[in-house]
């Protein structure tokens, strides 16, 4: 079968900026959790962080210090 053109399928792109180097921004919305990764002489402190970005919203584990550094809004 063939596909009949319709104008109503067609979604709108949002304004998408795009750095040089082909990455875009993201802004970290909130933090939905935490945990403390054990080693042998130390402990590693994670929190889990929403992203909102061009495609939605995704979830990372990144390291709480360098959260808190980039971030301290999300802390307080």
């Amino acid at each position: 079968r063939k596909y009949i053109a319709d104008p109503s399928h067609v979604i709108e792109a949002d304004d998408v900026q795009v750095r040089d180097n082909l990455t875009v921004e993201t802004v970290p919305l909130r933090i939905e959790g935490r945990e403390v990764n054990k080693l042998r002489n130390k402990k590693i402190a994670s929190v889990k962080v929403v992203w909102e970005g061009p495609a939605g919203e995704n979830a990372t584990w990144e390291l709480e210090s360098k959260m808190r550094d980039l971030y301290p809004e999300l802390f307080s």
